[in-house]
């Protein structure tokens, strides 16, 4: 009889990834912690391993011999060295499309919440502050443009909701072609300056890499409109922490929303914390009922299906199985 495969999990999934474990047999370790160091122990004889929060790194792949997957429930791969898994021709096993709405949804009720002030006002009102609604700092979004700095499909979808309320849309994306976003009926710039300076809402989609890393710091916050707002769910580290405290202390723009931090979790005295013109969420976004479900089942399916020997097509690094353990 085949053996059942050993799966460590840094934190618990969804109940119905979690269902999908238990029907295979599996055994399952939850560590409670993605740090390396914390996971080691256990993975040492894991045929895969799903990390929600945490990372992984090449060296802690060498000591785990038996490693055959490893699963992210969602898109991002930055927490992994996707590269030395591909060297060692581990599979990383990702969940595309699960959380796409999700992630849209928020960065659109974000934008709604930075629009009409409701953060602000939420927190006058219970002081007894009725007279914040005379401020009116809120604005209607009908006929202002979203500026969308990456447009996958977490921004493509943005876009069309965004349309669906009245708003322009312009698109800066170096992998997409001006006629391909024109086709979509937005506005292409082929320079993320010029979106920085013509829109009124800002929203960030794109990975965080090396090139994106601190993308948006003093500089590009300064081109935005004294009104602008600034949205990001996709990755801290895109947009320079310390240099977004500065914009929104100094009000060189309105507000700004991110679900994303650099040090997740977030300190309770982050600086972030002393502003009232920013909404904080915790890496939420894709963590509606829904998304959570698929990430957590495409994540267990996938990883699975790996630790068989199958070459399951949901990972970042196809280039994986050409190593020689996949020769058979």
């Amino acid at each position: 009889m085949e053996k059942a495969p050993k799966i460590v999990i840094s934190h618990r999934l969804h109940d119905d990834g979690m269902a999908v474990l238990e029907k295979a047999g599996a055994e399952v370790v939850i560590v409670g912690s993605g740090e390396p160091k914390d996971m080691l122990p256990h993975l040492k004889d894991a045929d895969g391993v799903i990390i929600r929060i945490g990372s992984i790194d090449k060296e802690t792949m060498l000591a785990c011999p038996n490693l055959k997957a490893i699963g992210r429930p969602g898109v991002g791969v930055d927490s992994v060295d996707v590269a030395g898994a591909t060297e060692l021709g581990i599979p990383v096993v990702i969940a595309p499309g699960a959380n796409t709405r999700s992630v849209a949804e928020h960065a659109m009720a974000m934008i709604f919440a930075c629009a009409k002030n409701m953060l602000v006002c939420d927190q006058e009102m219970r002081k007894g502050n009725f007279g914040i609604r005379s401020e009116y700092k809120a604005y209607e979004l009908f006929g202002k443009t979203l500026g969308l700095i990456g447009c996958g499909h977490i921004g493509k979808i943005l876009a069309e909701l965004a349309t669906g309320i009245g708003m322009n849309v312009l698109v800066y994306d170096p992998f997409l072609k001006a006629e391909v976003v024109e086709g979509w009926g937005y506005g292409y710039r082929q320079d993320m300056h010029d979106i920085l300076k013509e829109a009124d809402v800002i929203s960030v989609h794109t990975p965080l890499t090396p090139e994106t890393k601190d993308m948006i710091g003093e500089a590009e916050l300064q081109m935005m409109k004294s009104t602008g707002i600034i949205v990001n769910c996709a990755r801290g580290g895109i947009i320079n922490e310390a240099a977004l405290c500065k914009a929104l202390k100094e009000k060189w723009i309105q507000a700004a929303a991110t679900d994303v931090v650099v040090q997740e979790p977030i300190r309770t005295d982050d600086p972030l914390f002393q502003l009232e013109n920013i909404i904080v969420t915790p890496h939420m976004a894709g963590q509606t009922k829904e998304a959570a479900s698929s990430v957590a089942t495409l994540a267990a399916e996938g990883v699975l299906a790996v630790c068989r020997g199958e070459k399951w097509d949901k990972v970042c690094n196809p280039k994986a199985y050409e190593h020689e353990r996949w020769g058979e």
